[in-house]
């Protein structure tokens, strides 16, 4: 009873929400420490605080916009330090201190058991260990299969030992959103028509983006529909509402997606307008895909038409879903704020959705999400465009590239100024630690106030 007493003592004087906050901080800061060491530069030299600094963000954050060429400015050292900090971002730093615990044989204590159930919003602290241990598993599995499918492609192009390495560290970068590679300047571009390197990209990319939740609850329900020789449609019916919503919202949204890029860049010949028809498809399905927060590009960002700008900018935006690996608001906020305003408009009480009612504080901490993240991405467009003198355009596919950790760019990172940095680096931290909780750290809790009820005000809205 003495050590559940201390912890909640301790809790008081910070909240699980600054914990996280600054743990990524500190992670920030540790990483851009080591790459400013000379043996991580390839000409021996030490990184600019500046550089190093973004680059240990871009990491954490699992974004992948850089200022200097990955495989180009640093070393195996500064290579493996950067795919550290991705894997580091991937899970979180509460993940990895967790994991650090279990190997020294530490007891959790209930501070952490909190912490690890706000990092990955669950409604439980019931079975959070061995939740954990299921993410951290399976993450290893889909990464060492995916290094695994892209060693057939790799190794015979660079070798054994650079083709193990780029399958390794192009595998954990995607499955981690990150969109970091070692391949060259021009991500996978050299790649377009490769569709083993395209699947296998993809199919990581949507693993990290689809929520853990989805993850287990498709592989209990998989298991169970085996044993008991179920049907597909039974498999479907047994999954939870969630997983249900997460799956359909990410299929049309690639598909929607896809289609859009097919049609605004059919005939663009600095895209896709000169490949074949298959080529223009896989191309268009792979963008729409990168767009959900991934950062990897098989075709020219910069060549892009402004209608697959601004639909890449509300992909990104919306990003991937929850409890995974990608940023964005998430799939299931945007979902949530949509299906209310269709409940108003059909003058319905409730929002039901596969006879499930969605709570009116989801629906409140939907909307806060929605406020917060595209206020401050509009301020860091503004500040970005009388920074570096660059179109609205540019600047707002940078800065929602940014927010939505994805890392794609119209090709301006590497020329932006100090001040410009700080602007994307600040669009990073927020993105993946989410604007919500950078409000909730500033604050605190003024729960009596809600014990105060007010007479209703006549106000107008519309």
């Amino acid at each position: 009873m003495k050590s559940i007493y201390e912890d909640m003592k301790n809790y008081k004087h910070m909240t699980s929400t600054q914990v996280i906050l600054l743990g990524f901080l500190l992670a920030i800061f540790a990483g851009a420490a080591l790459l400013m060491l000379p043996i991580a530069t390839v000409d021996g030299e030490v990184t600019s605080f500046s550089t190093a600094l973004f680059t240990s963000t871009t990491s954490i954050c699992v974004t992948g916009l850089v200022v200097v060429d990955t495989f180009a400015h640093w070393t195996f050292i500064g290579q493996f330090i950067i795919l550290v900090l991705i894997q580091i971002g991937g899970f979180g730093v509460i993940t990895i201190y967790s994991l650090l615990m279990i190997a020294l044989g530490k007891r959790f204590s209930l501070r952490t058991r909190i912490l690890i159930q706000d990092y990955y919003n669950l409604d439980s602290i019931k079975g959070l260990i061995k939740f954990l241990k299921r993410v951290v598993k399976g993450s290893l599995v889909v990464e060492a299969i995916g290094a695994f499918l892209y060693m057939i492609r790799f190794i015979p192009q660079f070798g054994v030992a650079k083709g193990i390495w780029a399958s390794i560290f192009n595998s954990v970068s995607a499955f981690c959103n990150a969109g970091m590679d070692v391949l060259g300047p021009n991500s996978l571009m050299d790649y377009h028509s490769d569709i083993l390197i395209n699947v296998v990209t993809m199919a990581l990319i949507i693993l990290g983006g689809i929520g853990y939740v989805v993850w287990f609850d498709v592989a209990y329900v998989s298991k169970r529909t085996l044993k008991n020789r179920w049907s597909i449609k039974n498999l479907w019916k047994k999954l939870n509402e969630h997983s249900k919503v997460v799956i359909l919202l990410t299929l049309g949204l690639i598909i929607a997606g896809a289609l859009c890029i097919l049609i605004f860049e059919w005939n663009n010949p600095e895209t896709i307008g000169p490949l074949s028809v298959g080529d223009k498809i896989m191309a268009s399905i792979f963008q729409s895909v990168t767009f959900r927060t991934a950062g990897f590009a098989t075709i020219n960002q910069g060549g892009l038409t402004s209608s697959s700008v601004l639909i890449g900018c509300i992909l990104m935006f919306i990003g991937g879903s929850p409890v995974g690996t990608a940023g964005g608001i998430k799939t299931m906020t945007i979902f949530v704020i949509a299906l209310n305003a269709f409940a108003f408009i059909r003058d319905r009480n409730e929002n039901v959705v596969f006879g499930k009612r969605v709570s009116y504080n989801l629906i409140n901490k939907a909307t806060a999400i929605i406020t917060f993240s595209l206020t401050l991405t509009l301020i860091l467009v503004i500040l970005l465009i009388n920074s570096e003198g660059i179109s609205a355009m540019d600047a707002a596919y940078e800065v929602f590239s940014a927010t939505g950790t994805v890392g794609l760019s119209r090709g301006i990172t590497a020329s932006l100024s100090n001040a410009g940095r700080i602007i994307i680096m600040i669009g990073m931290y927020a993105g993946r630690i989410g604007t919500l909780s950078m409000a909730l750290f500033f604050t605190s809790s003024h729960t009596e106030k809600n014990d105060i009820k007010y007479s209703k005000g006549r106000f107008i809205v519309g």
